[in-house]
């Protein structure tokens, strides 16, 4: 088994790739963001046995330097290492273009000087924006609605633009919007969740009518995988979607359904994004990972849903419950 470089993955995803690669046997490298508390994040909360098995590396992704150093001796990075909250991004867009596109920078060249055998770049259905034709396939257009979407639309054309310039062993991983365990408090459904299991009456949200393809983490995950392993991804972009599509209202009633019938849901001004930001529809063609590689979604929609209200009601102390977390 090779040596695995693993950015991000302190992370959401990044934990959840990283544990899954360790069970698998692999050596994995685990890069994480340098804090003067020594914090892992939700490597942290990982179970010892495979913690022994990780190198951690801490380091910023926006530096070149620390980057080449924690790839020397890898055979593969997986680059997941980026900011990802929307509403953020709208107030401090120079930290999302220094951390998503020259922190993909920094990943890029140090992979092509030390010579490193595969580079998964991780995408997100963001870069499409609204959908302009569904099941949105690799070839839909690209549009920037929000200064997050615009940098890693920028970040993947320079993964691009290594591929096709210097031969680099890129793959661009695209997933929809996944979600399960460890997922913070920012994203739609630990944010409901996260109210209801805290007891409010009154759920509140931002807009109800946007659609989107929810990827259970662990099938994330094993799309990274597989991709991975097939040569035929080098040069490629794909995505990971389930090629179905639940609206914002959809799931938030499923979810009251699940947890307190008795709470309501109310529009929050302040969680609204602008008009010509929201994107309003999001449902991904999984046709090419399959093709590629056989991959499809192994958890329903509804198993996903169970599985993450019962890790946010063990781990509840872990989020903050009474502020809209951006």
């Amino acid at each position: 088994m090779c040596k695995i470089l693993i950015t991000g993955s302190d992370g959401f995803i990044g934990s959840h790739l990283t544990e899954e690669m360790v069970k698998l046997g692999y050596e994995v490298k685990a890069f994480v963001y340098y804090n003067s508390f020594n914090q892992w994040g939700w490597l942290d909360t990982l179970p010892k046995e495979v913690m022994r098995h990780i190198e951690v590396f801490q380091g910023d992704i926006r530096d070149p330097h620390g980057v080449k150093e924690a790839m020397k001796g890898c055979n593969a990075v997986f680059h997941l290492a980026a900011l990802i909250a929307i509403p953020f991004s709208y107030h401090s867009p120079d930290a999302y273009v220094e951390t998503n596109m020259k922190g993909t920078l920094n990943v890029l060249q140090a992979a092509r000087e030390l010579g490193v055998g595969r580079v998964l770049v991780t995408s997100t259905s963001e870069v499409y924006g609204t959908a302009q034709y569904v099941p949105i396939d690799e070839k839909h257009p690209y549009q920037g609605q929000s200064p997050y979407s615009a940098t890693k639309i920028g970040a993947d054309r320079l993964a691009e633009a290594f591929y096709r310039s210097f031969n680099l062993p890129v793959t661009i991983v695209r997933p929809f919007n996944t979600y399960g365990p460890r997922q913070s408090a920012r994203a739609v459904i630990p944010t409901i969740i996260i109210q209801l299991l805290s007891g409010k009456k009154e759920i509140r949200l931002g807009s109800l009518i946007p659609t989107r393809d929810f990827n259970y983490v662990k099938d994330t995950v094993n799309g990274f995988i597989v991709l991975y392993k097939s040569e035929k991804a080098i040069g490629q972009e794909i995505n990971i979607a389930t090629q179905n599509e639940v609206s914002i209202g959809q799931l938030a009633e499923e979810l009251i359904a699940q947890i307190n019938p008795c709470a309501t849901i109310v529009c929050d001004e302040q969680r609204l994004r602008p008009e010509k930001s929201e994107v309003n529809r999001l449902l991904g063609s999984n046709k090419k990972i399959k093709e590629l590689t056989g991959w499809s979604p192994k958890y329903s929609f509804k198993e996903g849903l169970e599985e993450t209200i019962k890790f946010i009601r063990d781990n509840l102390d872990k989020y903050k419950t009474d502020i809209y977390n951006i």
